[in-house]
């Protein structure tokens, strides 16, 4: 192995890995930074769904380190959000590359340390609108990035390697998730179900789930080759471990045209960008990495250490990924250095909907005229198309669709909270819907009711427009008013 592998000053063969990769960092943190400017406050805020004195009172900085536990204020929200999306703009156009040596270094890893703390902190008190395996992805890639180096410099090999570690982590715990779980991976019959059932489909997810049988077959097949066998070429020699890369990029990218999950493909797709040397994009492309100059001593000796810590904290997670009782998306650090990932270890066969309802009516009878709320990437109206949301990420959204698996929001204990937002008709709550039916005043009762959704055939949707065929299956609250939300009578209405 050559001194750059270990992320030592004598060469600089992966200029373009990290140059793409950290773009690709820089503009997801800027999406991730205006998803918290415009959603963290009414979901987590001082007044929000799960209010933040929740996490300032259940949690000690050591397990959950953020700066909104000694600031739990929404103004500190603001600025920290803003502030991020400041920081990733700068980082998106390579400002630290506009320093003089020898600044830019500390400068570039200045950059990206804030990112990355400013970040950690909006995830460790979101709370469950937080607890996505692809914010401990970003978190864990926007660590790494902080000790890529700056362009004048060689690209550490280490790193880089480290980078395709968390990517191997990622795709083959979630290729051993789904062997170990649903018994439809094992028979090739999940694809028949996921596009219909996945939490936010998008407009060509009605086309994917009406492809032929056959088709579903091969692409679960081809799901567990390129999850459990193609990672491991992430560590072979060039072109092996490129050719890996692209794999991954495409089958990344069928995803994302077929789906939303959120920035989730995009950070996979960023990573799988470690995998390619300067030498195997040259000949390929009419580029050349820029002439570098030898990185400080103490510079190395850092990188060093940090791939020693990060070796040493992988033990857990590699342990687990292997296990019988495999654990997907957990962090085993509070800061989220070392993270477990999977994704869907077992599909839903049948799609669940909650549809949010309100009266202006005074009382409630059999003639109340009910209207709904229209929420930004979940379904509700049938002849609504699916819609292209991601790489944005709707937190409420996503919350709706776990929250939608039971028949009570027995589960989700902030769902009583936002029946009453919109009895009062928040104004913070509000901005994240699509639709609100009562933009004067707010409604006097509302309920929520359950439905089982299912893609409309062909047949169906030439004759009569609609996307979705839907079956109401249940109550999920009856008709409530904010007296009865403030009251202990509320109970009795979650059955």
């Amino acid at each position: 192995m050559v001194l750059s592998e270990l992320g030592l000053p004598a060469g600089g063969s992966y200029w373009f890995a990290r140059f793409l990769v950290r773009r690709g960092l820089a503009l997801i943190y800027l999406l991730a930074f205006l998803v918290a400017a415009s959603q963290f406050r009414p979901l987590a805020g001082e007044d929000g769904l799960r209010p933040l004195r929740g996490y300032v009172e259940r949690a000690s900085f050591r397990e959950r380190p953020s700066i909104f536990y000694y600031v739990p204020s929404d103004r500190a929200i603001a600025v920290g959000a803003w502030a991020g999306v400041g920081l990733s703009a700068l980082a998106l156009v390579g400002a630290p590359a506009a320093i003089p040596a020898p600044f830019a270094l500390p400068a570039s890893m200045a950059l990206w340390f804030l990112l990355w703390a400013l970040y950690q902190s909006f995830v460790n008190a979101g709370g469950v609108f937080y607890g996505y395996g692809w914010e401990s992805m970003l978190l864990e890639a926007g660590f790494l990035a902080i000790f890529l180096g700056d362009p004048g410099t060689p690209a550490p090999g280490v790193v880089v390697w480290l980078l395709r570690w968390v990517l191997f982590r990622n795709m083959f715990g979630a290729g051993l998730i789904k062997l170990r779980g649903d018994d439809c991976w094992r028979d090739l019959t999940c694809m028949n179900h996921h596009y219909e059932t996945q939490p936010i489909p998008n407009p060509l997810s009605w086309y994917a789930h009406h492809l032929p049988d056959r088709f579903h077959r091969a692409e679960t097949l081809g799901n567990h080759v390129v999850e459990l066998a193609v990672p491991f070429l992430y560590f072979a020699p060039q072109p092996f471990a490129a050719i890996a890369g692209v794999v991954t990029i495409a089958f990344q990218g069928w995803l994302m045209l077929t789906g939303n999950f959120s920035w989730l493909n995009a950070l996979t797709i960023v990573l799988a960008f470690s995998t390619v040397s300067d030498g195997v994009l040259a000949g390929l492309l009419p580029v050349a990495a820029p002439a570098t100059t030898a990185a400080p001593l103490p510079f190395v000796v850092l990188v060093i250490l940090v791939a020693l810590v990060v070796l040493a904290l992988s033990v857990r997670p590699a342990l687990n990924t292997i296990s019988e009782t495999q654990v997907m998306n957990t962090s085993y650090d509070p800061l989220h250095l070392v993270n477990t990932y999977g994704a869907f270890g077992s599909i839903t066969r049948d799609r669940y909907e909650i549809v949010v309802q309100g009266t202006a009516d005074a009382e409630v009878g059999p003639d109340t005229e009910w209207r709904t709320y229209e929420f930004p990437g979940k379904p509700t109206d049938p002849e609504q198309r699916p819609r292209q949301v991601a790489p944005y990420h709707l937190r409420l959204d996503w919350q709706l669709w776990f929250a939608a698996m039971a028949p009570t929001p027995r589960r989700s204990p902030w769902f009583p909270r936002f029946l009453r937002k919109l009895l009062e008709g928040d104004e913070a709550t509000r901005s994240l819907l699509a639709t609100d039916p009562f933009p004067d005043e707010p409604p006097e009762y509302v309920r929520a009711v359950r439905y089982r959704y299912e893609f409309t055939s062909p047949e169906e949707r030439a004759e009569t427009g609609r996307w979705w065929y839907r079956e109401r299956v249940g109550s999920y609250v009856r008709p409530v008013s904010e007296a009865d939300l403030g009251s202990r009578r509320y109970g009795a209405t979650l059955d």
